[in-house]
């Protein structure tokens, strides 16, 4: 592929991805804010469950290590179980 090609589709791709990133941190603080405040269980467990699916969801464009994301997953899941007892 050309430089000048392969430039352009880099851009293209960076720009998604920063986007992807950005939501999926978004959806991570907001539950992570969520479960510090100790308020609703039920905001919680939603708030963790799009975090989760996020996650998954910028695995699965590639963005985040498969591993990364399965250990937020976990610390999110620990921070939840933890709240509600």
């Amino acid at each position: 592929m050309p430089a000048k090609k392969t430039a352009r589709v880099q851009e293209r791709k960076r720009i998604i991805n920063r986007d992807v990133r950005s939501s999926t941190r978004t959806a991570v603080k907001k539950a992570i804010q969520s479960l510090g405040h100790g308020g609703n269980n039920e905001e919680s467990a939603q708030a963790v469950k799009i975090a989760a699916s996020k996650l998954d969801r910028a695995v699965s464009k590639g963005v985040v290590h498969r591993n990364a994301a399965a250990r937020s997953k976990s610390r999110l899941m620990k921070r939840l179980n933890a709240s509600s007892e």
